[in-house]
């Protein structure tokens, strides 16, 4: 079985990505929710450019995938669920619950801690917010985010299934959030419920420190409403907000490199 999935891990993940990417951006020309400021191509080169660096770097200093380094973890009996006897089916769901709370509380820290800040603002310095603000990442952030899913996957012991399975929905359903799509109220309600939506998350885009330090949930909307980090709406609405940070409005803020070096920059 671990075999088998290792053969075809790559290919899960490449073609969920794809397709996701691909369906959330036709959904975004027939029903955007917001009109557009700035165009596709003076930023989807350069957001769809660095998932590129990103993934380059992460193959050149980890060569190693999730899925094969949870493989590698059940083989060595590492992780509390390695330890104790609970069925598949169980440790799986487990896996994939606690894997989304880990991203959840990374999220909370990167926010928190002003060098990590430094790094994550990338990702909310973008002047639109569309499918691929969810894969706009600076390449340290990836990297780090990379080690802290080796830990929690050491630690918890979770089966490869559950961190391939896991990959491929948190990627999905952060092209998803991040969306420029319309959904009705009343469903926007009810998928809100249980999963992020794409009005949910924008506020956490916001200009106002306040809104960008709420609804840090990439997947599951549980984890904002417990720990008390849910916002409903922006102040000013959902087409009235603006999306970004104040120091880098600048368009050419959207080239692959001032975004690289914007860590190191005040402005």
């Amino acid at each position: 079985m671990n075999t088998v999935l290792l053969d075809h891990a790559n290919a899960v993940r490449l073609f969920g990505f794809a397709g996701v990417l691909l369906v959330m951006a036709l959904w975004e020309v027939l029903a955007p929710r917001r009109a557009r400021t700035f165009g596709r191509l003076a930023r989807w080169p350069s957001n769809l450019g660095i998932v590129l660096l990103d993934t380059v770097c992460v193959r050149l200093l980890i060569p190693t995938s999730l899925a094969a380094f949870a493989v590698y973890g059940a083989g060595q009996g590492w992780g509390v669920l390695n330890s104790i006897v609970v069925p598949a089916r169980v440790a799986v769901a487990i896996s994939i619950l606690l894997l989304d709370l880990a991203i959840y509380a990374q999220h909370v820290v990167f926010h928190a801690v002003p060098l990590l800040w430094r790094l994550h603002r990338m990702h909310h310095s973008d002047l639109e917010i569309d499918v691929t603000t969810g894969i706009r990442f600076h390449p340290v952030e990836i990297l780090l985010s990379v080690l802290i899913k080796m830990a929690v996957i050491a630690l918890l012991g979770a089966p490869p299934v559950s961190v391939l399975a896991f990959e491929v929905i948190l990627n999905a359903t952060s092209m998803f959030n991040h969306s420029n799509v319309a959904l009705p109220v009343w469903l926007d309600r009810i998928v809100r419920a249980v999963l992020v939506t794409p009005d949910m998350h924008r506020v956490h885009h916001s200009v106002i420190r306040d809104e960008t330090d709420s609804n840090f949930g990439f997947n599951l909307s549980l984890w904002d409403r417990l720990f008390g980090t849910y916002r409903r709406e922006p102040a000013a609405g959902q087409l009235g907000m603006t999306i970004g940070i104040d120091a880098f409005r600048e368009p050419r803020e959207l080239r692959l490199d001032r975004m690289l070096t914007q860590p190191f920059r005040e402005s």
